[in-house]
């Protein structure tokens, strides 16, 4: 019987999870309005770092999404080298959080 729990807990947990896939179109949207891509690409460094080195660098991390919302929101310096990114204090939770979430996906287009 408790094998049979393990892999319901299992496939509960993984069916969860591919419930809050990001909407990678609006995240895109959302990125080109907010004047992110004019310093970000997703593979490679711009002006700040490519968003793929930025999913590497908080991997596994359990906040992450909550830590790059709150950089995306306060801007800041230093994390990635000595170039300012601005902040973006008029974005809603909702909208930094898909930023955050679709950043840490690798910024994928669909």
């Amino acid at each position: 019987m408790k094998p049979l729990s393990l892999i319901l807990s299992a496939w509960a947990l993984l069916a969860a999870g591919s419930a809050h896939a990001v909407d990678a179109a609006a995240a895109k949207a959302l990125a080109t309005k907010s004047a992110c891509l004019a310093c970000h690409a997703v593979d490679k460094k711009l002006v700040g770092p490519a968003y793929k080195d930025v999913a590497a660098k908080h991997k596994g991390q359990a906040d992450a999404v909550a830590v790059v919302a709150a950089r995306i929101k306060s801007g800041g310096t230093g994390l990635y080298g000595a170039v300012p990114m601005p902040p973006q204090p008029t974005l809603k939770d909702d909208e930094l959080r898909l930023l955050a979430e679709w950043v840490l996906a690798g910024a994928p287009d669909k």
